[in-house]
């Protein structure tokens, strides 16, 4: 039946664990909506010829009204219908905007006309994505230029891409192949070029893949030898890097991380804290939030605290301001603050490693630009 119903409505093939779960509510819709459909242009016929006009009102010259029940079923069932939908729909939303917590994580970064995808601690691609089948993924996204939008028809995802902004969805594959990625978002003249695939490959096949692309990516001294980079997982990669990005950007002169006050909020429980603005309104401090401080602090100022925090629109990109939100996330309270990490650095503006303690970069990786 799933098969028939994708075919009927000329569907792409269903790629990821959400793809079913879209597309049940996709037929559902229409099956409801045609039966309701039929229903209501049934008895609008029948109302037509059992109260068409005979020169008369009534038998007794009185209007004939419909029973309150009619009224109810006619009112109540595309009622029902409507805020079923609503239901399953939401429900379906908030998986989309849920990744587990363990996926793997890839930043995303849209720019005219092309994407570029960056691993924690691997390889960069442009306008192709590897992933492994069935684990999840999600993408940290975000534009360096206008809004685009990332939609891979096959997995049934769709995400606006916003300048200045830090958005997030996932996808777990189910089938390796590769799979068509399109902007849906009216860019400017590229708009219809702006296409890259995701390559999904088995699990085995994508972790010699990684381990292949690292080895290549790592870091060589003087001597020609490669220096040991201790495997580590891709999160905490990340909310190491943040925190590097976090103090090299002098961020730690004006936020506190263990609670204490001082020129600006302090980041310690920060992530998902309802914080009070100079216009009273309450914020609460997500992801979107706490980027769009970043990028524009004039735009949301919290109350009690001076404006004296710059912007840093240019000066960060993307996936660096991605990185610093995921260390203010890691930041809260029992948790201790992550160590940091003495050996060998990936920027990621650069895409280059540096070594501690030199401050030279010793091996280029085509980073995000």
């Amino acid at each position: 039946m799933n098969e028939l119903m994708r075919k009927l409505l000329f569907l792409p093939e269903q790629a990821s664990t959400m793809a079913p779960r879209i597309d049940h509510l996709h037929y559902f819709v229409i099956i409801t909506t045609m039966i309701v459909s039929f229903l209501i242009g049934a008895a609008a016929i029948g109302f037509y010829v059992k109260y068409r006009w005979k020169g008369r009102i009534g038998a007794k010259g009185e209007p004939v009204y419909t029973t309150v029940l009619g009224e109810l079923l006619i009112i109540g069932v595309p009622a029902f219908f409507f805020l079923l939908w609503f239901m399953i729909g939401y429900r379906d939303f908030v998986r989309l905007q849920s990744p587990p917590a363990d996926s793997m994580d890839v930043y995303v970064m849209g720019k005219q006309w092309m994407w570029k995808f960056a691993y924690p601690d691997g390889p960069n691609g442009v306008n192709v994505l590897r992933v492994p089948a069935n684990r999840p993924v999600r993408l940290l996204m975000t534009s360096r230029d206008v809004i685009h939008s990332f939609f891979v028809p096959s997995f049934r995802i769709k995400q606006d891409v916003l300048p200045g902004r830090y958005t997030q969805t996932w996808f777990e594959a189910t089938k390796p192949g590769r799979y068509p990625v399109y902007c849906t978002e009216m860019c400017g003249t590229g708009h219809s070029t702006m296409r890259a695939e995701v390559v999904v490959m088995a699990p085995e096949e994508f972790d010699k893949w990684f381990a292949q692309q690292r080895e290549q990516t790592r870091p060589r001294q003087k001597d020609g030898t490669k220096t040991l980079v201790e495997d580590r997982d891709p999160h905490a990669t990340m909310i190491l890097e943040g925190q590097k990005l976090a103090e090299s950007a002098g961020c730690f002169k004006c936020h506190s991380v263990d609670g204490s006050s001082h020129i600006g909020p302090t980041w310690l429980d920060m992530y998902m804290r309802k914080e009070t603005l100079e216009n009273g309104q309450i914020q609460l401090a997500d992801e979107a939030y706490i980027t769009e401080s970043m990028m524009d602090p004039k735009a949301k100022q919290v109350h009690g605290y001076q404006l004296v925090m710059p912007s840093y629109r240019g000066r960060l990109e993307g996936p660096e301001s991605a990185a610093i939100v995921e260390y203010i996330k890691s930041l809260r309270s029992g948790s201790p603050e992550p160590a940091r990490d003495k050996g060998p650095q990936f920027d990621i503006k650069s895409g280059e490693t540096v070594q501690p303690g030199t401050g030279s970069m010793e091996v280029r990786t085509g980073g995000m630009q």
